[in-house]
């Protein structure tokens, strides 16, 4: 199945700042994630971000709330949710509803738990779930595998940040190839 930007939606799951520094590949995971939603902007993908319990765990890093266009992570548009699975909370149900959007592309923590149930539902539900494994973590590393065996199980295709961004861009002559190909770099 060819993923397209017109059926296309990016969801960032629990990037918050008390659960970063604890994921196994933190440095690396926000590069990626940085660069994923950097991609996704110019090419005018629609996002989606949670929180975990924000009053606990804090708001959305603030590296990443910059390149989601907050200038602080306070100013943030996200939703709060207490379930594990995005698909429980009402509030995101029905803004991805409303999207119209059916290829559900993931980035998040932990990859084991909120990523892999969100993953489990939406497959369930229809949608078509696309986990961006550089752009997904656990805080162990055993934990982070054993979601993507089970993602795998469930039948779904995981993919890397640079590979979804080329696929939605298409072609060389995309108005935002360079820009895309300068984030990839």
């Amino acid at each position: 199945m060819r993923i397209t930007v017109e059926d296309s939606i990016l969801v960032n799951i629990d990037f918050q700042d008390k659960l970063i520094p604890h994921m196994f590949n933190a440095d690396e995971l926000k590069k990626k994630t940085i660069g994923l939603i950097k991609g996704i902007k110019a090419l005018q993908v629609p996002m989606l971000t949670t929180q975990q319990y924000t009053r606990g765990l804090g708001f959305t890093d603030a590296e990443i709330s910059a390149a989601l266009g907050a200038e602080n992570p306070e100013e943030l548009s996200f939703i709060e949710k207490s379930t594990f699975s995005c698909l429980d909370c009402d509030e995101f149900r029905t803004a991805l509803e409303k999207s119209g959007k059916r290829n559900v592309i993931i980035a998040g923590i932990e990859g084991h738990v909120c990523v892999l149930q969100t993953i489990v539902d939406l497959k369930s539900a229809g949608y078509n779930p696309i986990p961006v494994l550089d752009c997904i973590s656990s805080r162990k590393e055993t934990d982070y595998l054993n979601g993507i065996k089970r993602y795998t199980a469930e039948n779904v295709t995981p993919t890397c940040f640079e590979s979804i961004l080329f696929e939605l861009c298409r072609t060389s002559k995309n108005p935002v190839f360079k820009e895309i190909s300068s984030i990839v770099k």
